[in-house]
């Protein structure tokens, strides 16, 4: 899992910009989180559901603001990858899955992961945290920067 400016996945690539960073805004900016999932050999040819889920630095669900009301930030999708022929058995296969999100209204100076599940069951090396900037308070006197 890696966070990034953009991302896409094509032809089973990922194509990432501005990748590998930690540390975002104050102000809530466009991301993307790109995933190369490693598909255990006898997992091939099923269908898998993966779920995104983004969390608060407590391990709470965060809510952002809908037409339904308050709602968790998640993003789900299922992936399947065939076993080409002739391939080593045993041999893992490449599933590559790229989104891009709209500025999320974060809380500055704050801390938070990014939950991968898959067919409901996630492992402690499928978290992707990150932190936001704190908010900078104008020095009385001085104009605000921009």
């Amino acid at each position: 899992m890696l966070l990034a400016d953009a991302a896409q996945a094509i032809d089973g690539k990922l194509y990432i910009l501005g990748g590998g960073w930690s540390v975002t805004g104050p102000i809530p900016s466009p991301s993307a989180i790109a995933l190369k999932i490693d598909v255990p050999w006898d997992q091939a040819n099923k269908k898998h559901r993966w779920d995104l889920s983004l969390l608060d630095g407590d391990g709470h669900p965060v809510l952002v603001s809908t037409p339904q009301g308050e709602q968790p930030v998640q993003i789900s999708g299922e992936f399947e990858v065939g076993r080409p022929p002739g391939l080593i058995p045993g041999v893992a296969l490449d599933a590559t899955i790229a989104f891009n999100l709209g500025p999320l209204p974060l809380e500055p100076g704050s801390r938070f992961v990014w939950r991968l599940s898959i067919d409901d069951a996630s492992e402690e090396g499928w978290q992707l945290a990150f932190s936001t900037r704190p908010a900078q308070t104008p020095v009385p006197g001085e104009p605000p920067s921009a």
